[in-house]
């Protein structure tokens, strides 16, 4: 992969321009980054990638592993193999410097000017609202304990306090936006990993080392629940399409090869580590009810603690969230400031969020959110993953900021029939493959549910694309 783009002009490491400043409200939205306002490096992207990436949630998956039915070992490699898709994520963010765009606006090359508009409107900003609500829910779960342990009963008008004084926190780092969490992320990515550290020596004091489950899984059961789990691990990095958002900033000449390796550790490293843990702890602990579980074997003094780290935690991550949310809204051809557009989205997050944690069953709501995210986000990460390779890494930035019928980029009627046939087409398969407690695809029946949806989804897609675009006679 290799960037077009260089400028004397390019700020030092260091040195910080007005447009993206730590403290203050970032002025750019998914308009062109130009030379003279890049700045950073790529190992930075490693913290920004870390912090959201120690969290309460990934112990929540590693610990579903185990009730599933499988050993630690047999978790541990569905743990490692679900989080190598982080490099799908770093593939895509090394595309952020050779653009100066975001994902969401580089999307255009993938489905054209207006057929983006319509991919970013169910793909990027759904999803990204739909997460919103998932991780404020796990936060606010989190906290209503924080309270208990104070005497403070979590009644509903107590709950709903809680909600938006989490989404207040959020929504306020997305607003400040780029800068801020960069700046913001490196320390606090430390003394989250810290806190999450001395937890696990407590978690691996009660861990059973030599655990197997009472009914061992065998034959195509245990492949199918593999490949179940596989999909739940995967769900995370398959949904990070928005990783430019965190790299544009870079100046045009930093190794493509660089952002992506330093985005793709960032994301995967701690994941592991924390998913693992939470597998660990399933081995010796009930983690049908992970916070109490896991509450049962830290001393006092440091159960508030822990909390108020899950709390952190997931305020990073959903920060992230929200500010690709904001910027997507833009791209659909929303005339709002970005900082406005992340508290629209806010919004609507605190609503789901609402309804996720009074009304429906949490546990069940992340089940059906991650195989929601594998079967349509894995075709669109794998569509654009394919399109940074096959292009060489090679953007215009300006093209891609031009909506009119003159950009190099609206292809026919501003659509790219390749992009939108290969997307629709992995869904569409993925789904015929899919096994999961709302819905089951015919060729899952066929397999004893076996869930193939991922690779099947992430295959289809990438190939069709590739050859599609072939008939295109010149590239962008």
């Amino acid at each position: 992969m290799a960037s077009t783009r260089a400028d004397s002009r390019v700020l030092k490491p260091g040195t910080t321009p007005p447009a993206d400043r730590a403290g203050q409200v970032e002025t750019h939205g998914i308009d062109f980054i130009p030379d003279s306002e890049r700045h950073g490096r790529a190992r930075d992207l490693f913290a920004v990638w870390a912090a959201p990436n120690v969290s309460y949630l990934a112990l929540v998956v590693g610990g579903a592993l185990i009730l599933m039915g499988l050993s630690f070992w047999q978790a541990l490699a569905v743990i490692i193999v679900g989080n190598l898709f982080s490099i799908l994520t770093g593939i895509v963010a090394a595309s952020g410097p050779a653009s100066g765009t975001p994902s969401e606006v580089i999307t255009r090359a993938i489905f054209g000017i207006r057929g983006n508009r319509v991919n970013i409107l169910v793909t990027s900003w759904f999803i990204s609202v739909c997460y919103l609500a998932l991780n404020w829910a796990a936060a606010s779960y989190t906290a209503f304990r924080l309270l208990e342990r104070f005497g403070i009963q979590a009644t509903t008008p107590v709950k709903v306090v809680v909600i938006l004084a989490i989404a207040a926190a959020t929504l306020a780092i997305g607003v400040y936006g780029h800068a801020t969490i960069v700046r913001l992320y490196q320390p606090l990515a430390v003394v989250l990993i810290l806190i999450f550290v001395v937890m696990a020596g407590y978690v691996v004091g009660n861990a059973d080392w030599g655990y197997q489950p009472a009914e061992a899984l065998h034959g195509i059961g245990l492949w199918a629940t593999v490949a179940a789990g596989v999909s739940i691990v995967a769900s995370a990095p398959l949904s990070y399409t928005n990783s430019a958002d965190f790299a544009r900033y870079l100046p045009a000449t930093t190794s493509p090869v660089s952002v992506a390796m330093w985005t793709a550790l960032g994301a995967f490293v701690p994941s592991v580590l924390f998913t693992a843990l939470g597998a660990l702890a399933g081995t010796g602990l009930d983690m049908a009810d992970p916070q109490s579980a896991l509450e049962a074997v830290l001393p006092s003094w440091f159960t508030p603690i822990f909390l108020l780290a899950v709390i952190v935690g997931t305020i990073a991550n959903n920060a992230m969230t929200a500010y690709s949310s904001g910027l997507a809204l833009q791209s659909v051809g929303l005339r709002l400031r970005r900082s406005r557009s992340v508290l629209l989205d806010g919004s609507m997050g605190v609503a789901m969020t609402l309804y996720a944690l009074l009304v429906s069953n949490f546990l069940d709501t992340v089940s059906n959110m991650m195989q929601l995210v594998v079967t349509v986000m894995g075709p669109v990460m794998a569509v654009y993953a394919a399109d940074v390779l096959w292009r060489r890494n090679r953007y215009d930035g300006l093209g891609l900021g031009d909506e009119t019928s003159s950009s190099p980029y609206w292809y026919s009627g501003g659509i790219n029939w390749a992009g939108t046939v290969a997307v629709f087409t992995g869904i569409a398969t993925a789904a015929l493959c899919v096994a999961a407690p709302v819905y089951t695809g015919p060729v899952a029946n066929v397999l004893g549910g076996m869930d193939l949806s991922l690779p099947v989804g992430l295959l289809v897609s990438a190939a069709l694309y590739v050859v599609l675009m072939r008939t295109y006679r010149t590239r962008p």
